[in-house]
This record gives C-alpha cells, sequence and structure tokens, in this order.
C-alpha cells in the first residue's frame, strides 16, 4: 500500500470503536479516570472551596444570561409595544350625569359607572388603604417589586400554591389597558416591558390617579369614586376608614367579592386592609379596632337616587342621544335640566297620593297571580325566590308569597325563611277576600301573591293599582319644565304619559274654544242658552248627537263667565256652531295644538279631539303668561368632563312679541274666567285649600269618565293633572276631573307656591272695566254679541237644532 493512500474508510471506525473501548477500560464511561488508588478521577479534587465557587457562578451565569436575554428582548420588542397615548392623554369612558337645575343626580347613563376623583382631591385614607391593599411600596420602586416578587415567592411557597400576587399598581394598569388575561412568559414580559415604559413617561401620582378610576370595582363600578356612590351613597371624601378599607379590599374580585354579592367575604377582605394599614403604621391601635368594629351599611343592589325623575332623565337621554350619539354615554357629559327638586318631590308625592287614594276606594281586585306549593323545602324556596324576582317591587310595594291565611292573621315571605304576620288594620283592605268562601279567582289563600307595604300601622297588605296619573309643572314664563311624573311606577312601565299618551281633554279644552269666541265678537257677559239640543250628524262627525251636561241639569241663559265656571256642555256647543269650527280648529293652532288631531266638528267644543298632557301645560300658559307662545323644554344646558357648556337652552320669553300667540287683552279676560272656576265653579276645593286669589284653571271630564283632568295656573307656575286607564274605560260613573286630577294639583301647589308669590295682574291697554265685567274696547256693552240662543222668553233660537227636532219629533 502506498504511503499517501488513506486507510479505509471501514478502519477509521474501527479505530474509533477501539479508542472508545480503550477509554471505557480506563473508566472514561463514568466521567472520571480510573485511579488506582481508589480518589475520584479527572487530575483534581472537589475541594469546599472549589464547590462555593460553583455555586456562586452558575446563578450568577444564569442571571448574566438573563440580563442578557432581557436586553435581547427588550431590543426586539421595544418597537413593537404599543403607545401610551391612552394613558398620556387618559379619559376615561365616564356615563352621562343627569341633574335637576339645582344640582341633584337624577339619572346616569354609560356601561361604565364611573366617577372621577383627581389626585389632588383624593382622601389621604383612602390612598394609603389602596397602597396597603395593592403596593405599599409604590413610591419606592420602579414598576417592578423586587422585594415584593420575592416576599410573594415564600409566601406562595409556604402556601404550597398561589397564596400572594406580586403584581404592583403600575403593572396592574399595563395589564388593564393593553394585555389581556392570558398566562405565559411573552405576556409577562410584555407586560414588565410596558411597565417601565409607563414608570418613564408618567409620575406616581399620575399613576395612581388613572388606577384609582380606571379599576373594576363591581356593579357596574370603575374607580373609587364611582364605588363610594354605589356601595354606600356618597361621594369619597365623606367616606370613614372602614368604608375606604372595604373599597380598598375590592380589586382582588370584584365581582365575586363586593359587599352586596359577597357580605362575608367583602367582610374578610376589609379586615385585611385594615391590618396591613395598622402594621404599615397609617393606622394606631385606637383607630384600628374603631374601624374593625364599625358597623358599615351598604346600599341595596337597586341603588336608590337622591331624587325620583325617572321619565324626566330618561327624557333627558334621548334628547341627548339625538345631539351626541354615542358618545353620550362615555364621555362624561353632564346633562342638567329644568327640574326643580322640590317641585318634583311634590309631583312625586301628589301622582301616588291620587293614585293610591282611587285604588283604594275601588276596592280590592284579589291576588296577581297564585303560585303553586311544594312540600319539599328546597324547591319551595326556590319557587318563591323565582316569583319575587319575576313579580319586582314597585318601590315600597313590596311582591310577597302568602304562606298561611285565615280572617285574622296572613303570613307572607318574600324568600330566605323571612316572614311577616299581617294582622289587624293590615287586613282591612283585603278582608272580604280572606273569607274561605270568597271567589276562588280572588281569594287569598296559599301560593297567592300579593303586595306588602310597612305603613302607619305595621304591614299590610295592598295591591298594584291599574289607574295610571300623569303630572307635568311648567314655568309660565320661558316653559322650563319644573317637574314631570310620567305615571305610577316607571320600573312598571316606562311610558311616558306627560309626552306620549294622546287622550280626549274634555271639558279642560273649553278655554281654548271660548278664546276663540271673544275674538269673533263673544263678551264674558254674553248670554248663551244652556238648554238642551240636538245635532245633525254633519256637523258631529257622523252621528246624530243629543250632548247633556255631566249633572244632567239645564239653567236657561248664562253669561259666557258663568257657563265655563259651570263647564256647561251645552253653551260651549252652541259657541262653537256660532264661530265655526272650520276658524275654531285654525285658532287652537296657536295654542300648539295639532288640527289633525282635533277634527273640524262640534265634538271638538266638549274636548273629543286628542292632545297630551305637554302639550295642555304649554296652551294653558299661554292664558297665565299675557298671551305669549312658551315651548316646553327639559335640558337647560349640557357641560362636557371638564365643565365647559358644549350646548345651553335658548328658550322664548314671554314678552317678546316674536312668541304673541293671542291678544294679551284676550289673555287678560281668559284669565279672569279661568280665575272664576277657581272661585265659584268646579274647581272651588282648590281656592278653599291654597287660599290664594291668583290660582286659575279648568277641570275636565270625559264621556264616560274615561279621562279626568285639570289645567291650571298661578303666578309663575302651570301644571296639568291627569288620571285614566292606559286602555280607556271607565273611571266611574261619579268620577270627574275635580275628584280625582284636581287634588293631584292642590298636593303639588300646596308645596311649591309658597316660593312664588302672588303678584296682581294689570289691565293691559284696550281692556275696560263697566259693572265689574271685563271687555275689549271695540266689543263693549252694546257693541259684542249680547246673546245666542236665547229670546226674551229664554227659549231656543237655534234653527239648526230646532230643524233636526222637527225632523225626529
Amino acid at each position: 500500500m502506498k504511503a499517501d493512500t488513506p486507510p479505509p474508510r471501514s478502519n477509521v471506525y474501527r479505530n474509533d470503536r477501539d479508542d472508545r473501548s480503550a477509554a471505557k477500560a480506563h473508566g472514561a464511561g463514568t466521567g472520571f479516570a480510573a485511579d488506582p488508588a481508589g480518589r475520584k478521577p479527572g487530575g483534581r479534587r472537589w475541594t469546599a472551596g472549589r464547590i462555593a465557587a460553583y455555586l456562586v457562578a452558575v446563578p450568577l451565569g444564569l442571571a448574566v444570561i438573563g440580563v442578557l436575554t432581557a436586553l435581547l428582548a427588550v431590543v426586539l420588542t421595544a418597537d413593537r409595544l404599543p403607545s401610551l397615548a391612552v394613558l398620556t392623554d387618559y379619559r376615561p369612558k365616564v356615563p352621562m350625569h343627569v341633574y335637576t337645575a339645582d344640582g341633584l343626580l337624577i339619572g346616569e347613563f354609560g356601561e361604565e359607572r364611573r366617577s372621577v376623583v383627581r389626585i389632588a382631591d383624593f382622601p389621604q385614607s383612602m390612598t394609603q388603604a389602596i397602597l396597603a391593599a395593592e403596593d405599599d411600596r409604590f413610591y419606592e420602586h420602579s414598576g417592578v417589586d423586587i422585594s415584593g416578587i420575592a416576599r410573594a415567592a415564600i409566601a406562595n411557597l409556604r402556601a404550597g400554591g398561589r397564596a400572594q400576587g406580586a403584581s404592583t399598581i403600575t403593572m396592574q394598569l399595563a395589564r388593564n389597558f393593553f394585555l389581556t388575561r392570558e398566562r405565559s412568559y411573552v405576556r409577562k414580559l410584555y407586560e414588565v416591558l410596558l411597565t417601565w415604559k409607563i414608570e418613564q413617561a408618567l409620575t406616581k401620582d399620575q399613576i395612581l390617579e388613572i388606577y384609582a378610576n380606571q379599576i373594576f370595582l363591581g356593579q357596574r363600578s370603575y374607580g373609587f369614586g364611582a364605588a363610594a356612590e354605589t356601595y354606600f351613597g356618597k361621594p369619597l371624601d365623606q367616606l370613614n376608614v372602614a368604608q375606604m378599607a372595604m373599597l380598598a379590599g375590592l380589586p382582588k374580585a370584584p365581582a365575586r367579592d363586593n359587599p352586596i354579592v359577597n357580605p362575608k367575604r367583602a367582610k374578610e377582605r376589609q379586615l385585611y386592609v385594615l391590618s396591613r394599614m395598622h402594621g404599615l403604621g397609617y393606622l394606631d391601635d385606637k383607630a384600628h379596632e374603631a374601624a374593625k368594629e364599625e358597623d358599615i351599611r351598604v346600599l341595596p343592589e337597586r341603588r336608590s337616587l337622591p331624587l325620583r325623575a325617572d321619565w324626566a332623565s330618561e327624557m333627558a337621554r334621548q334628547l341627548t342621544y339625538e345631539m351626541f350619539k354615542d358618545e353620550a354615554y362615555s364621555t362624561g357629559l353632564n346633562v342638567y335640566t329644568t327640574i326643580v327638586s322640590k317641585d318634583q318631590r311634590a309631583a312625586n308625592a301628589a301622582v301616588r297620593r291620587a293614585v293610591i287614594d282611587y285604588d283604594r276606594k275601588h276596592g280590592y281586585r284579589g291576588p296577581e297571580a297564585y303560585m303553586e306549593m311544594s312540600s319539599n323545602a328546597q324547591v319551595l324556596e326556590d319557587r318563591i325566590e323565582d316569583t319575587i324576582s319575576q313579580a319586582g317591587d314597585m318601590d315600597d310595594y313590596l311582591a310577597a308569597v302568602v304562606l298561611k291565611a285565615d280572617p285574622k292573621t296572613v303570613t307572607v315571605t318574600r324568600g330566605r325563611g323571612a316572614t311577616f304576620d299581617i294582622a289587624g288594620d293590615g287586613l282591612k283592605f283585603v278582608a272580604r277576600w280572606l273569607n274561605p268562601k270568597a271567589a276562588s279567582d280572588r281569594q287569598i289563600r296559599p301560593g297567592a301573591i300579593v303586595r306588602i307595604a310597612d305603613g302607619p300601622q305595621g304591614w299590610e297588605i295592598v295591591q298594584s293599582p291599574d289607574v295610571e296619573a300623569a303630572f307635568v309643572g311648567l314655568n309660565t314664563e320661558d316653559g322650563a319644565v319644573r317637574a314631570m311624573v310620567g305615571g305610577f311606577d316607571y320600573n312598571r312601565s316606562k311610558f311616558n304619559r306627560v309626552t306620549q299618551s294622546i287622550r280626549q281633554p274634555g271639558s279642560a279644552f273649553k278655554p281654548f274654544i271660548y278664546s276663540a269666541a271673544l275674538e269673533k265678537g263673544f263678551m264674558a257677559s254674553t248670554l248663551i242658552n244652556d238648554a238642551p239640543i240636538i245635532l245633525d250628524p254633519a256637523t258631529t262627525g257622523g252621528q246624530l248627537w243629543e250632548p247633556k251636561n255631566y249633572d244632567g241639569k239645564y239653567e236657561g241663559p248664562l253669561s259666557l263667565r258663568t257657563a265655563l265656571a259651570r263647564s256647561k256642555n251645552m253653551v260651549s256647543i252652541r259657541l262653537l256652531q256660532s264661530i265655526g269650527v272650520d276658524y275654531a280648529q285654525d285658532y287652537i293652532t296657536r295654542f300648539g295644538f295639532q288640527p289633525e288631531k282635533n277634527p273640524a266638528y262640534l265634538t271638538m267644543a266638549l274636548g273629543a279631539g286628542n292632545i297630551t298632557p305637554w302639550q295642555l301645560a304649554s296652551g294653558i300658559s299661554i292664558f297665565a303668561n299675557g298671551g305669549y307662545r312658551v315651548q316646553p323644554y327639559l335640558i337647560e344646558k349640557i357641560t362636557d368632563s371638564s365643565g365647559k357648556v358644549i350646548a345651553a337652552a335658548k328658550p322664548a320669553v314671554a314678552g317678546n312679541e316674536d312668541e304673541r300667540a293671542i291678544d294679551g287683552r284676550n289673555a287678560f279676560i281668559m284669565d279672569s274666567l279661568l280665575r272664576e272656576v277657581v272661585k265659584r265653579g268646579t274647581a272651588t276645593a282648590a281656592g278653599r285649600q291654597l287660599k290664594r286669589n291668583d290660582l286659575a284653571g279648568k277641570t275636565g271630564t270625559t264621556n264616560d269618565a274615561h279621562d279626568a283632568w285639570f289645567a291650571g295656573y298661578a303666578t309663575g307656575i302651570a301644571g296639568v293633572a291627569w288620571m285614566g286607564f292606559d286602555q280607556p274605560r271607565s273611571l266611574g260613573e261619579r268620577e270627574t276631573g275635580g275628584g280625582l286630577a284636581l287634588p293631584m294639583w292642590i298636593n303639588y301647589m300646596r308645596e311649591v307656591l309658597p316660593d312664588s308669590p302672588e303678584k296682581p295682574r294689570s289691565v293691559p291697554p284696550g281692556v275696560i272695566q263697566v259693572s265689574g265685567e271685563y271687555y275689549l274696547n271695540e266689543t263693549g256693552p252694546g257693541q259684542g254679541i249680547g246673546s245666542l240662543g236665547v229670546t226674551e222668553d229664554g227659549l231656543s233660537t237655534d234653527p239648526k237644532s230646532q230643524s233636526v227636532r222637527d225632523q225626529i219629533f
């Protein structure tokens, strides 16, 4: 074989195997060289110093590798981190808040309930509680708390699981704004990098302020300001330390452990926070013990506002949404309405009292429904809770299920084992239906679903009224809505009967026909025959009509003044017949009524058209303010979250001749006629009870008493009250506007008029007074229409009614 010829490949492998075999023979397979003396092979001895060096070097090397890896990650991911604009230009989602004119909150609309509190306004104890609960070294570390991580790791090892977290406030902020809840090393690395970036871009106070206003704390509440209102009904600066500690304990599990859902767990968290505050020196021993023993009262889940004005706040929401669309719910708009809190309370109470009085007067209708009972305690409890939940409560009219019943005692429950025994006066209203022989579909027996209320004499059985009512109060000078109640209970029905319910106004419409007649030469002293009349179908809209006075009495010739005060139907019909239905239909548009809703037939004289309480309030105000058309309006102004006004009302004001609706002299004489209604007519109860000389208005009752009205005013304030059923039916054979709606109006005015002193109304130019009666200059005695349908002997001279009478008889 030649010297330069390489050996066969097989020889190479063979020789390698031989080398390995030789090495194995000398102990190479063990990792040490063989030593005849028994020493560990390798040529070096493993001394204690050498072992210690290894123990230091290995972790140090790993740390260096970790740092280099982290630096590499920073370099590779820095340009992929999200912008911090959302933090540096922090604009939290703040709901729309709706307020009364005097600053009471009446509505809040938005997915996130939030009340932003600046860090400078944060109570010191609240800040301390947050730091104690979440990050006590917040002002010392640079975003990532190494010692906190070590402490948490030791605690978790001791607990055999995850007992303590190590996320700082800044890390939580990074996670909440930019990251998902995914658990991975990559996401954690991003969290750390974002944390450092946030710490470089913002001050500690800025970070804490954003955190404290952004964090979710349960019950739709975001931020500690909103949580204070949600759970305690107070602004943050009015809470005590015990309450603040409870809020500070919420971030860990806000939906599950808040004091409404889980009071026990919320208390445990509160005690933990108080303990931390004590340990950190924020609380001394005395303050710590006092806070632990503090009896904390949490508001129920259905958080009550300081004032109920549901229909007004909902209308304000709709109007604001029309202007700002979806931004209305997230940009912190503040909507200031014209609602006056005192007026609204008065209207709420007046409507409620009127409805309940009517309902009790007409008797108990029986239980709302019946629930199937069960001998299985758990099944029964579940059914009761489901039933109560479905029935719902109406303010203080609470749903309950009857467990036992006899003529002397009824035992009811609202679930969760709580029972109420009702006896004595509490059963008077339903006594008839406790008789074992009562009709089965109305009998109070086990399983009956009833309403209970805590009355003056204790618990009593009541019922959910099925009649409805509405009230609206206006400023007569500019149309500002001072109060609005759209029904008995907003949670039962959100339908706003003030603005949406189109009903027949009945005799409450007569003043507008009388005003039209004054323009046609009639006078307050004109005599008109109050006698029966039969009307041609062509004038009534298709059928023969023989109208009647409400009381069935006819008094012959009456002056316009007396006829309106006594609400005589025959006089109104003859008046409209004389001036012409087409003229009257056009004339009423001056008051804001729609001609298409009030057809040009003689039935219009008795209010057979259709209007809303809102329209009637606007119309009656024209007589109060001297003849000017004012548009009702609800929103005074809207500000952004910083308080800058971004929208404001510019209402028409009485006195501006551009808004003139009717002659001021006409308005003056009509005011005089409407005051007569209160002094000597169908609304004398108002004068007797309120004892004022500036009261004016008109009652209204429709055919078959489907609707009851009173529309009236005093100095500066107009109010319209209505009662009826949503599905029109008779309120009762003898029910009237004077008996049902007028008391509502009186109860409202009794509360609000003390703030509105009487002002005498001056006689306008062009009005003269003769023998105590007011006249227009051009239609004084001997100039205007002296009589209608009256001869010297007092008989009717109406040719149309006579011709129809001849045809019939």
